[in-house]
């Protein structure tokens, strides 16, 4: 006789798969019309969607995100500061947990990842700049180191990704606009020392020559004249003398699309081992984890079972479209540097907690067989009814905020009071030149921000971690 506690127990994992495939459509048509510039469609087919509990942090971000691109800062600012919130207030709920064991990661409560959070920031403080409320943006800046003392606090392993130099640039830029050049200097300082020692070493990525030169500028001006010296040695640049004109634009460009999350899957063979260990190992891999098992019975189970299928999240890059950019002003042409690569970090952190999702994806199925076959005993077809389930309900969580950019690039250019025609220029991959003509109001000694979002990606590649 089929017990009706389990025939409860059954029912409710079929809802959570309906659920995930309810949000996983809804997502789909959500970035089809973002990644094709239609942002109201999105936003309607957002906020018309199911707001499960589940997904909060991305539902907040994307929001934010699109009334920032439509410059609806106010807006914009109210749902990242949700979103910030959200990840302030974050506590696990250990019921979600332990029942992701018996289905999937995808019933617990999206986090979000650190670098998703440091981008909440970031995006709120654009666009109080943009409002010309500095107060409002050195509170994001505080925010920001915060968040980046936390990060360096979680991670201490030099190749995790423990702090990032672009937060430390926009907070120097920021107090640079604010006037103050010494804490300017100080978080521009700090943003050359992680360019050199991490994201050299973790990401390939340069010292812009921008922050080089914002950095002496500040120094100069704070007074500093022997870092002045020692900078302009440093970077080889003897005669450079700081300039200080009328006005001041900083262009920010969002080139691009972030990775996608999706999922991949491994079967593994079970060893035995002595002292109720077992090993799952994927020799095509070079793959091996030790599990230890809590009984006899336990290992008498599973040794009966010779390969399991688990299921693990990987990114998957989107090809850039274009390769560059520059700003052309009074006769002179500034290039638009590279200074974050979200799509590499992305790539990185995920790689690295590997180790985790793996353990983590293991014991998952490890359960969800020993649960079956325990079923089995008492009755068999129900047994095979959550075999059933355990086969459909085994996912990786591909949940992520997919509507960041590819990478950040940026560029300081002067501005004279009045009207000034400014053009940016993009270039494809295939050489053609694509320009849009800008034209800024600047007022003596005002420094304005301009964020420019080319959402145009050749689609997934085949590059993944």
């Amino acid at each position: 006789m089929i017990n009706p506690g389990r025939v409860v127990v059954t029912l409710g994992i079929v809802f959570v798969i309906y659920s995930c495939s309810s949000y996983t459509r809804t997502q789909q048509s959500f970035n089809k019309d973002f990644e094709q510039g239609n942002l109201k469609k999105a936003l309607e087919t957002l906020q018309q969607g199911e707001k499960l509990s589940r997904t909060k942090f991305i539902y907040y971000a994307n929001t934010g995100l699109i009334f920032s691109i439509l410059g609806k800062y106010n807006e914009s600012n109210e749902y990242f500061e949700k979103a910030f919130l959200f990840g302030e207030d974050y506590r696990i709920n250990y019921a979600n947990e332990a029942a992701s064991y018996l289905t999937n990661p995808l019933v617990t409560t999206y986090r979000g990842e650190d670098h998703e959070h440091l981008m909440v920031l970031y995006y709120k403080a654009i666009n109080s700049l943009k409002m010309n409320k500095y107060e409002d943006a050195l509170i994001e800046c505080r925010r920001l180191n915060i968040r980046l003392q936390q990060l360096s606090d979680k991670y201490s392993a030099e190749s995790k990704y423990q702090r990032d130099a672009f937060c430390h640039t926009l907070m120097g830029i920021i107090y640079q606009a604010a006037k103050d050049y010494n804490n300017a200097f100080i978080a521009y300082r700090n943003a050359l020392e992680i360019y050199q020692d991490d994201y050299a070493r973790l990401f390939n990525l340069a010292v812009p020559d921008q922050l080089k030169m914002d950095l002496m500028n500040t120094a100069y001006w704070s007074g500093f004249q022997e870092e002045f010296q020692m900078y302009r040695e440093q970077f080889g640049l003897p005669a450079y003398q700081p300039q200080h004109p009328d006005a001041e634009l900083v262009f920010f460009w969002h080139n691009g699309l972030g990775p996608v999350k999706e999922e991949w899957s491994i079967n593994f063979v079970i060893q035995s081992k002595p002292d109720n260990w077992v090993v799952f190992r994927n020799d095509e891999l070079g793959l091996t984890f030790p599990f230890q098992l809590d009984n006899d019975d336990d290992r008498s189970r599973l040794s009966k079972l010779e390969v399991y299928r688990v299921a693990f999240p990987k990114y998957r890059e989107r090809q850039i479209f274009y390769t560059g950019a520059k700003l052309m002003s009074q006769d002179s042409i500034y290039n638009l540097e590279l200074a974050e690569d979200i799509n590499k970090i992305a790539f990185h952190s995920l790689k690295e907690r590997m180790t985790l999702e793996f353990s983590k994806g293991l014991l998952r199925a490890a359960l969800k067989k020993a649960a079956e076959h325990s079923i089995r005993k008492e009755d068999e077809a129900l047994g095979a009814m959550i075999g059933i389930i355990n086969a459909m309900t085994e996912h990786a969580d591909t949940r992520n905020w997919q509507t960041l950019p590819h990478d950040i690039s940026y560029s300081r250019i002067p501005l004279r009071i009045g009207q000034n025609a400014v053009d940016f220029e993009m270039t494809e991959s295939t050489g053609k030149v694509v320009i849009h003509h800008f034209t800024y109001d600047a007022q003596q000694d005002q420094t304005l921000f301009h964020t420019f979002s080319s959402l145009e990606s050749y689609g997934l590649s085949g590059r993944f971690y």
